[in-house]
């Protein structure tokens, strides 16, 4: 049967003990450094939650840093952060390059009219819609006239209502469907393509089967 001394016993206790407290003044250590990264993005406006920067891409939360050493440390939430903002960058690239690659192939066929799709749904035109488009299109060039034209039934809500605007000049025209295309407008993303002039004057509003 084993015997183990008192002085054995004392030992063993006062190891564990110092085990105990080194990792607690590990554990205070971590706290107090996170303390101090979040004070820091705080300052640049940080709020637990949200992300840093404009659109709220960057990062959501301080990085914890894991103390190694006297005068070292890792962190230890750093590759979760930086995935995530590989992520976002990598849709909104994505996002850029569609929309570029959507209005390069428009303009290879430009015209003093565009057609805004999606700006409201069925049932949604009212009295101010028209000046609103007027007033927001001016600032591209001179607006000759806006049209309205909304399809009862038959297709999807995105394609109901088609917003016509007239513009003097392409080169205004040209200005409206690079802006406008895919911009949210009331919780939408507009659809703004150049539309043949013979058609809209001869009032040839409809999609035809291949447009839808």
């Amino acid at each position: 049967k084993a015997v183990v001394s008192t002085q054995s016993t004392g030992l063993l206790k006062e190891a564990e003990g110092s085990a105990t407290s080194t990792e607690n003044t590990r554990v205070m250590s971590m706290k107090n450094i996170s303390s101090v990264a979040s004070n820091i993005m705080n300052k640049y406006g940080w709020k637990e939650g949200q992300g840093l920067g404009k659109e709220e891409q960057g990062m959501a939360s301080a990085l914890v840093v894991e103390k190694t050493g006297r005068a070292r440390g890792v962190i230890v939430n750093e590759s979760a952060e930086r995935t995530k903002a590989r992520i976002e960058i990598a849709r909104q690239e994505d996002e850029r390059k569609a929309k570029a690659e959507e209005v390069k192939k428009s303009l290879k066929q430009p015209s003093k009219v565009i057609l805004l799709k999606n700006m409201v749904g069925p049932g949604e035109v009212d009295d101010d819609l028209e000046g609103e488009t007027r007033e927001e299109c001016t600032k591209y060039g001179e607006v000759v006239q806006v049209v309205i034209y909304e399809i009862p039934s038959g297709v999807s809500p995105e394609e109901a209502v088609r917003i016509f605007v007239q513009f003097n000049r392409i080169e205004s025209a040209v200005k409206a469907v690079v802006d406008l295309h895919n911009r949210f407008f009331g919780g939408r993303t507009v659809k703004c393509v150049f539309y043949p002039l013979e058609r809209f004057q001869a009032l040839d509003l409809a999609p035809k089967e291949d447009e839808l």
